[in-house]
């Protein structure tokens, strides 16, 4: 396969460095024909050193994890850094105690690297943080975090007893969803939180960019490596891409390896302006 790029690192809050490029699972598991394709790029991500790997009990309703734990079987779980996120409804006291529970045996492991709350529901946030931080004392989960928190939220969990702990916060990040370069990503930069960017190519509605395929033509390289490399351009910025084909996987990986220059940015600014004040957080 020739030399690869290497893959840079973010530091966590806990001092603990990952890769800034990670695999997204979402829609995962829910073909049939698509199953060993799904497990070989999984594998091949880890040899490339895309070691985060994403998840949720909602994806396929489990489904997904179940497929990671099938893959993951044996010592290729050491190589993952696994992150995977409960719903707000089973986010309380006792219920993301069980909920973590019930992922952990689909996963076929003994702890998660990285708990998510994934939404903000009507669980207090005392309570979701008191079953993360039991989980973190008794080895289920070594970190947590939440996702899809705007601003707001953020303060409010900043509000909460053991609220600091927060690892990362997971949202909606990419060329034509800028808004949270206005507040949420300073106040996450200002805390030493990473941001987690999923979707970092619109699930692919990016690709047909004119634009993306111009400044692609001057780096030999593709739409989509552009788009990944410009939301890898922050050094605070985890990007969490799908790739269910092997060849997906090395498409992304090579953006590792894409230095756009000061006119590229300036060329993406212009076709996708940055937000001017305050915007909604966006989700998919």
């Amino acid at each position: 396969m020739g030399p690869t790029p290497d893959v840079r690192t973010v530091r966590l809050p806990s001092g603990e460095d990952i890769p800034v490029l990670g695999q997204g699972t979402w829609g995962w598991a829910q073909d049939p024909s698509r199953r060993a394709d799904e497990k070989e790029s999984l594998l091949l991500g880890l040899d490339l050193g895309l070691t985060v790997v994403d998840t949720a009990e909602m994806y396929g309703q489990g489904a997904a994890e179940e497929l990671l734990g099938e893959t993951l079987t044996g010592r290729r779980r050491d190589d993952a850094f696994l992150v995977t996120k409960v719903l707000p409804y089973n986010a309380g006291r006792m219920d993301a105690v069980n909920a973590c529970e019930r992922s952990l045996k689909r996963l076929r492991t003994d702890r998660v690297d990285l708990y998510l709350l994934h939404w903000r529901g009507s669980v207090p946030l005392e309570e979701t943080i008191a079953a993360f931080e039991e989980l973190r004392r008794a080895g289920k989960i070594r970190h947590w975090g939440v996702s899809n928190f705007d601003p707001a939220d953020l303060r409010d969990l900043a509000e909460v007893t053991g609220g600091d702990a927060m690892a990362t916060n997971q949202v909606l990040y990419n060329l034509t969803r800028r808004g949270i370069e206005y507040d949420l990503l300073p106040g996450c930069q200002g805390r030493g939180v990473p941001v987690m960017a999923y979707s970092p190519v619109e699930q692919g509605r990016l690709l047909s960019a004119p634009i993306l395929e111009t400044v692609a033509r001057g780096h030999r390289a593709t739409p989509a490596q552009v788009a990944l490399a410009w939301v890898l351009r922050r050094s605070d910025v985890i990007a969490i891409p799908r790739a269910g084909r092997p060849e997906h996987v090395r498409e992304n990986h090579a953006a590792l390896a894409l230095d756009l220059t000061d006119d590229d940015l300036t060329v993406l600014d212009g076709a996708f302006p940055p937000a001017r004040g305050p915007v909604p957080l966006e989700m998919l």
